[in-house]
């Protein structure tokens, strides 16, 4: 079960109670599933008893009682436990992690894209409308609404970008282009106009610029610096382009030895890391919604640094032979790969698979 999977099933187990008459609530339109937090345990938790018991007038505590029964027993959930004032923390089958890995590895850097199994539904004309960005005569404006075409349109959005000026430099510089360039055009568009950098970021190349410029959000100021073509841990581009270079290096590394990833269960998998892949759809929805690419970034980072720590485990050592296990962990590197190719190319930078 993954993690979106997980959050259908708490939402069914709340319909379940209300239809049962034990919940008098309206049934949520998701449920938030993450890494348990201090005084957790299990795989996931939930708060949604905390979030229905205003509306059900009853104690989170009690709420959640009533979730975890109809919790307990569902295929692919082996234990609930209730802790503190009423989160359901939840324990997965060992099987959880390989439908992950396989449901990624399956639709490839197109994971959490609209018509990839299990993505959200497009936050943005389902109906065919175009939305419309419009920007003014800003590199930073037009470089993010470059992104958040980007990430519309693999939510199933139609978008058109017009700015008040745009220089063709830019085009082959950072790879941005516009639909149009003139005054805002007719109709309701959407206004893209973050804080505006403070030095001219095209000296850094294409993916250091766009990175200085999608990383912090809109509100912020962009920092314009060497600091983001540095090859060190305290770059965060460089700890997500180096985590997938790594994951790919180990495919290459495990072909050497005579075997390729195959997903299965991972006694050792780091929950963290699982957390954040099954995370990803969300992450990309949330970001096409609330017109914000700098949600994909800092999502990068967190899976970089989950991801890190996890890798020198997946080859054999010594003398070991290659097993089930070896191969079952490679396929979840090559997961965490896939997921930080496809934001990197959502956000318009190259994800190298030598660095």
């Amino acid at each position: 079960m993954t993690p979106a999977e997980l959050s259908s099933t708490v939402l069914h187990a709340v319909r379940r109670a209300v239809d049962a008459g034990e919940l008098d609530v309206t049934v949520p339109a998701r449920a938030v599933v993450a890494t348990p937090g201090p005084g957790g345990c299990g795989d996931y938790a939930t708060n949604i008893a905390l979030q229905l018991a205003r509306p059900a007038g009853q104690p989170p505590y009690r709420v959640a009682e009533v979730l975890r029964s109809y919790l307990v027993g569902v295929d692919g959930v082996a234990d609930v436990v209730l802790t503190g004032p009423g989160f359901l923390n939840i324990s997965l089958g060992g099987a959880a992690p390989a439908a992950l890995v396989e449901e990624i590895l399956s639709a490839g850097t197109r994971y959490g894209h609209a018509d990839a199994p299990d993505a959200p539904d497009a936050p943005d004309a389902p109906d065919g409308s175009v939305v419309r960005l419009h920007c003014p005569h800003d590199l930073r404006a037009v470089v993010v609404a470059d992104a958040v075409a980007r990430v519309l349109r693999c939510q199933g959005a139609l978008v058109r970008v017009t700015a008040e000026g745009f220089d063709r430099e830019w085009t082959a510089a950072l790879g941005v282009r516009v639909d149009g360039v003139g005054p805002a055009p007719a109709g309701p568009p959407v206004t893209v106009r973050p804080v505006p950098a403070p030095a001219d970021p095209l000296p850094l190349g294409r993916d250091a610029a766009r990175w200085a410029l999608l990383h912090p959000a809109a509100h912020d100021r962009p920092r314009i610096g060497d600091e983001h073509l540095a090859q060190r841990e305290g770059n965060p581009l460089f700890r997500v382009r180096y985590a997938h270079a790594r994951s790919r290096a180990l495919t290459r590394n495990a072909a050497d030895l005579g075997f390729a990833a195959a997903p299965g269960p991972v006694p050792d998998a780091p929950q963290d890391l699982l957390a954040a892949l099954g995370d990803h759809p969300r992450v990309l929805a949330a970001a096409a919604a609330h017109r914000a690419p700098d949600r994909i970034a800092r999502h990068l980072v967190a899976v970089a640094d989950a991801t890190l720590p996890f890798l020198p485990a997946v080859l054999p050592r010594g003398g070991e032979k290659p097993s089930a296990a070896h191969r079952a962990r490679l396929a979840l590197a090559e997961a965490a790969g896939t997921v930080l190719a496809g934001g990197l190319t959502l956000l318009g930078i190259d994800a190298p698979d030598h660095l």
